[in-house]
């Protein structure tokens, strides 16, 4: 098999951001070799940035295909966003279209996969979404946790409570400012959302994308709600915004983390409450979140707030952790 030998950023641990020599495979049958153009960094990469990986980081990648394998119908030149889930795509999820929740995935990329921090990305044609050539590669990277986690969140909140009048976010880094932005689209200018977190910067970014912001210690003072999605992955929060649902209202949590301790008898049954998880987002949302990104392009790209070329990985990084930024999104140029 042909391969490709180039250098790829790795994170080594302790912040540190190393080129090596890497060696990248052809695609072989029903596979597509991608180069990166843009990867926007994501909370679950700060154990990598800390611990070390030993495979190339980025899981929220765009980019352009470059070579493709036997058995596939997507042309050389094709720009695109990459699924984070190898998933099988012949399982009984899968088949009824939750991808997310795969019963025999390959692998995550980014994790256990190359990822998209790199000059190239060997992936399953089913994974990548061709998204035309109207949109500029940072902007497309919200199809994929912004708008595709957050937006699968919502989707299970509206599942068990449709015509949600009121919502409490609780975080806002990226997937809660997320749900924020795909909540006001979908719920209309009117609708209280709000956003709850400990950082003043978060919060006011927060308000001016159109959320009520609450500092995390004040989540009692809110109103009841008739739906909460936790994307702190704090077991304080999650407990806050379940005290806080109205009869009848449903807390999702989508943010990984702590746990969340119930009472079911006054929690659940006597207040009719549900309690949901929602992981990553399946991959038929694609469709959808691309004409709403289309239709709402100057809304949804203020939530990107930085970008760095691939050679300031590590800054882009340490502006990402800082707490003072919305998506931090690394770039390459095309070669």
């Amino acid at each position: 098999m042909t391969t490709t030998v180039t250098t790829a950023p790795f994170l080594a641990g302790a912040g540190r951001v190393e080129r090596r020599s890497h060696t990248y495979p052809e695609p072989g049958p029903g596979q597509l070799l991608v180069r990166p153009r843009a990867n926007a960094l994501c909370g679950s990469d700060h154990g990598l940035f800390r611990d070390g990986s030993p495979v190339v980081a980025g899981h929220e990648a765009a980019g352009t295909v470059v070579a493709a394998g036997p058995a596939t119908a997507t042309p050389v030149g094709t720009r695109g966003v990459i699924y984070l889930m190898a998933y099988c795509g012949r399982c009984r999820s899968c088949r009824a279209g939750a991808t997310n929740l795969c019963l025999d995935k390959a692998g995550d990329m980014g994790f256990n996969r190359d990822g998209g921090l790199g000059p190239l990305e060997v992936v399953e044609e089913r994974m990548f979404f061709p998204i035309g050539d109207d949109l500029p590669f940072p902007l497309a990277t919200m199809l994929l946790d912004v708008m595709g986690t957050s937006g699968a969140a919502l989707n299970r909140a509206l599942s068990v409570r449709p015509g949600i009048g009121s919502l409490l976010i609780t975080g806002a880094g990226p997937v809660g400012v997320g749900v924020l932005a795909v909540a006001r689209l979908t719920l209309g200018p009117d609708v209280p959302i709000h956003v709850s977190d400990v950082s003043e910067w978060r919060l006011s970014f927060a308000e001016s994308l159109g959320g009520i912001p609450v500092h995390a210690g004040s989540i009692g003072d809110v109103p009841e709600v008739d739906a909460a999605v936790d994307a702190s992955g704090r077991a304080t929060a999650r407990r806050s915004a379940l005290d806080g649902l109205a009869k009848g209202g449903v807390l999702v949590c989508v943010g990984h983390g702590e746990d969340l301790r119930l009472d079911v008898s006054p929690d659940l049954i006597a207040t009719g409450r549900a309690v949901l998880g929602s992981e990553y987002f399946p991959y038929a949302d694609f469709p959808v979140n691309l004409e709403v990104l289309r239709r709402n392009a100057g809304y949804l790209g203020r939530i990107v707030t930085h970008t760095f070329d691939v050679s300031e990985t590590a800054l882009a990084f340490e502006t990402f952790l800082s707490g003072e930024s919305g998506k931090v999104v690394v770039t390459q140029e095309d070669g």
